[in-house]
């Protein structure tokens, strides 16, 4: 059962975004973020991954809110979300490791166009935010178990939940863009991504076969399975 208190619905779901940030399952999305930043200037940086923190923060707790209503029924939503995702993973790592990722950029420029500044980073957090990592699993069976022995205010401790663990999941990267040294480190990240675009392709292959994977194959009730 969720709590109501803070520490319920903010420090151990914040604790558990803050961890999610390592796991594999959310990595690729920090990565082609990353990639999505490189090249613009440090104060758009910024606004940029804010936007992005938000958009993905509140998108997550409508989908805690979601959780509530449909009960059991999210967990498949969630396994789909992980196959999805992990197939993208591996397409935008072919065409990294195979230097086809600018051809196909050029190929839908005008879609990319229209997504680029903060459209670009709502829409990507509106994406990730579907990519809930597998430590958030015991906070949505949670979820699930109060909705099933109340109906009081299950639903919005459902979306405040979620919301503070989006939140959790996006803060390093609004950290690491605020902080020089931190900004520089993901500079280098993403330049390397454009030296070596084979090894970095082969990264987000990697991720993305390790999602797809997860999405088949991990018990989400049992709740033991590490992301």
């Amino acid at each position: 059962m969720i709590e109501t208190g803070f520490i319920g619905l903010v420090a151990i779901p914040a604790g558990l975004g803050l961890f999610g940030f390592i796991e594999p399952c959310t990595i690729g999305s920090s990565l082609v973020f990353i990639k999505y930043l490189e090249g613009k200037d440090p104060s758009v940086k910024v606004l940029e991954t804010a936007v992005f923190a938000a958009t993905r923060s509140v998108f997550i707790g409508l989908l805690g809110v979601l959780a509530v209503l449909i009960g059991d029924m999210f967990l498949d939503l969630q396994r789909h979300a992980w196959l999805g995702l992990g197939t993208l993973y591996v397409l935008l790592g072919i065409l990294l490791a195979t230097g086809q990722l600018r051809f196909f950029t050029r190929s839908i420029g005008p879609g990319l166009r229209r997504l680029s500044g903060y459209r670009g980073s709502v829409g990507l957090g509106l994406l990730f935010g579907f990519n809930i990592p597998a430590c958030a699993a015991p906070l949505l069976l949670a979820l699930l178990a109060a909705a099933a022995a109340s109906s009081g205010a299950t639903v919005a401790k459902g979306f405040i939940a979620l919301a503070v663990f989006g939140l959790g999941l996006s803060i390093p990267l609004v950290v690491a863009v605020l902080v020089p040294r931190a900004r520089g480190w993901l500079e280098r990240i993403a330049t390397l991504s454009g030296r070596y675009p084979a090894l970095a392709g082969l990264v987000l292959i990697a991720l993305g076969g390790w999602s797809i994977w997860f999405g088949l194959f991990a018990d989400l009730k049992a709740g033991t399975s590490a992301g």
